[in-house]
């Protein structure tokens, strides 16, 4: 317990909140399968409604956090999850034209709840606080629900039918945003009121005063395409090296297991040290695991690969969360942890085709090209180490050369403007 014991105890509900949702929102592992079975599409017609509906997902993450800081997270949470368990518990009784509708509005939905459930873990935690454990137990959750929830979606679909599993995954979103309401004050709080403030400077401001997190955002998109090259193209390479899915699912599981075992200690005990330093060694370990396939696709070779892949993603996910909220200003702190977690799913858009395309063209290239991706990410995120942050430099006006900026906050409702003293001009809102 010494590993939560900072952990607010809004975040812990929320977890096991998260932790019970994921159980049952495992719809996206059988989609493909089911569009082609039950509902008997060509396998072109399912990578579109899929494609779609993945795009959907990464628009969500990336907009929602707008509606977080505009209309409060807690309401933008249980406005996305409501909308996206109601489309897919009817999304069994629709037509298949409605498919091409209803799944990437589910899936936008989705995003949007994704995002405001991490903007409320950082509005729930006071800056310099356990921000780091909060983000993992909330990751640690959601991973502990998706290794039970795939076992128990693969029972019921042959056991009964493909439809429960929209079902129940619906309607235990369903159950979470009923949940969530419960749990997070609906007045009064940081949760619920708008961050909003009109006499802010604007978000491109806010990111051009903080270039570590533009640099750190990048990095994310980059590595994320890496990343997930382990969903897309590393089966088709084990297979064409002789090894059938069940090896496959075996190292799925050595990913799980390693996360489940390591995640919630390294936040604990890397919690004092420099963020972007661990974010950097973890990217860089990302990049060895692609790199140790080089040479051949061997047992060891690929166990090794992937625990130095999940050892990465340990070090860079959860440190890179809990920096994104720490440098967000208060009236922008949903934004900024949507900018981040769109980055941080890009991949589930961009791995399958570019991965595909390069293996398909050169597969000599392709786990060179991903180490060196995730290489030059890590590169950037430790070299970023030295780069201002608010507060720290800004240009100020003519001649008088590099001012200190004050770091903005939102006001709340009511409070007064402060008198000005002489400082530098705030940017204008833009």
């Amino acid at each position: 317990m010494g590993m939560v014991r900072g952990v607010p105890r809004t975040v812990r509900l929320l977890a096991l909140g998260v932790f019970l949702n994921a159980v049952v929102s495992i719809t996206f592992v059988f989609l493909f399968v089911y569009l082609v079975g039950p509902r008997g599409l060509s396998a072109a017609q399912a990578g579109v409604i899929s494609g779609i509906g993945g795009i959907g997902l990464v628009a969500g993450n990336f907009t929602g956090g707008w509606f977080g800081d505009r209309l409060g997270h807690r309401r933008a949470l249980l406005a996305g999850a409501c909308v996206s368990g109601a489309a897919l518990v009817v999304l069994p009784a629709l037509p298949i034209a409605a498919l091409y509708g209803v799944l990437p509005i589910a899936q936008y939905a989705a995003g949007v709840a994704r995002a405001a459930n991490a903007a409320l873990v950082a509005v729930s935690v006071p800056e310099g606080g356990s921000r780091r454990q909060s983000f993992a137990l909330t990751r640690f959750a959601a991973n502990g629900g998706f290794a039970i929830g795939p076992p128990l979606g693969a029972l019921v679909a042959t056991r009964f039918s493909y439809d429960w599993l929209f079902v129940a995954d619906g309607l235990g979103t369903l159950l979470f945003a009923l949940y969530a309401a419960r749990i997070l004050p609906a007045r009064g709080s940081a949760h619920s009121a708008p961050a909003h403030d009109p006499d802010a400077p604007g978000l491109w401001q806010e990111l051009r005063d903080r270039p570590a997190v533009l640099v750190l955002l990048a990095a994310i998109v980059l590595v994320d395409l890496v990343y997930r090259q382990q969903y897309s193209t590393l089966p088709v390479f084990l297979a064409d090296h002789g090894h059938g899915p069940q090896f496959y699912g075996w190292l799925l599981a050595v990913n799980g297991g390693v996360i489940l075992l390591l995640e919630l200690p390294a936040a604990h005990a890397l919690r004092d040290r420099a963020p972007l330093s661990v974010i950097g060694v973890g990217l860089l370990l990302v990049g060895l695991g692609y790199a140790v396939l080089i040479p051949g696709a061997g047992v060891l070779f690929a166990v090794t690969m992937m625990v130095s892949l999940t050892l990465g993603e340990v070090l860079y996910k959860t440190p890179a969360t809990a920096y994104v909220a720490d440098q967000a200003p208060g009236h922008a702190q949903g934004r900024f942890q949507s900018l981040y977690a769109g980055a941080s799913i890009s991949g589930q858009v961009l791995a399958p085709p570019l991965g595909a395309f390069l293996y398909a063209a050169a597969p000599g290239l392709l786990w060179p090209v991903c180490a060196l991706l995730a290489a030059a990410a890590g590169a950037a995120v430790l070299a970023a180490r030295r780069l201002p942050g608010p507060g720290e430099r800004v240009r100020g006006p003519e001649g008088l050369g590099e001012q200190p900026r004050e770091r903005h906050r939102a006001r709340p409702a009511g409070e007064e403007p402060e008198a000005e003293t002489g400082s530098p001009e705030r940017a204008p809102a833009g």
